[in-house]
């Protein structure tokens, strides 16, 4: 297992939307109005999304629960139309300046790493763009999603039954028959993004991945 204190998580927040900004500055309109690896949500809307998320203090969670009727994916995506601008230089120039923002809403640290190492691969991956994580980053973001439910944002279900081992970290979780595949990999499975047989090994690996099918489905 692995875990990252509260006062390493906003500067390893602050890298990766660094990191993010960099990447996303020479996009053509084509790219920005291409889809991310989120159901319904052009590379545009995940960056407004982004913006939403840096904004976003326990009250303002709160309200725009409310104003949502409790309503999770309402409310975000009303966050995506309120923070997505005219054009996404705009939207980046908003980014930009939440860089080192430190706003969170009612939800453990390490959901900041799940937002900015998941999302960022969101936009990245569909554009062949590469991202390159701290190891100690991408095992906090992990495990968190390994212990929360997925009504809650994570993926525990996902990894019900099998023995989950990160072959780049000494990353463990689980028990039942073994799937080794990298940090990152396993972490955007368990976060329900769409998965390659490639990308993982061992004895459980042929299983986890139909489980993970059949979960999304």
């Amino acid at each position: 297992m692995s875990s990252l204190s509260l006062a390493a998580v906003w500067p390893a927040v602050h890298n990766e939307r660094q990191a993010l900004i960099e990447d996303l500055e020479s996009l053509t309109p084509e790219q920005w109005a291409a889809p991310s690896l989120c159901a319904g949500w052009d590379i545009h809307d995940v960056l407004a999304h982004l913006v939403d998320t840096a904004k976003t203090t326990r009250l303002r969670f709160l309200r725009d629960m409310v104003a949502a009727k409790f309503d999770f994916d309402r409310a975000t995506e009303r966050g995506v139309t309120r923070e997505r601008a005219a054009t996404p230089e705009a939207t980046l120039a908003e980014f930009r300046r939440l860089r080192e923002a430190t706003r969170t809403p009612p939800a453990a640290p390490a959901t900041r790493l799940v937002e900015a190492i998941v999302h960022g691969e969101d936009i990245r991956r569909p554009l062949g763009l590469t991202g390159t994580y701290p190891g100690e980053s991408v095992d906090a973001a992990l495990q968190y999603q390994l212990t929360t439910g997925a009504a809650l944002g994570g993926g525990k279900e996902r990894a019900v039954g099998f023995r989950l081992q990160a072959s780049d970290s000494q990353f463990e979780h689980g028990s039942g028959p073994g799937v080794s595949g990298t940090s990152l990999a396993l972490l955007m499975a368990v976060s329900g993004r769409p998965v390659h047989r490639e990308d993982f090994s061992g004895a459980g690996a042929a299983a986890f991945i139909r489980n993970l099918k059949g979960a999304s489905r």
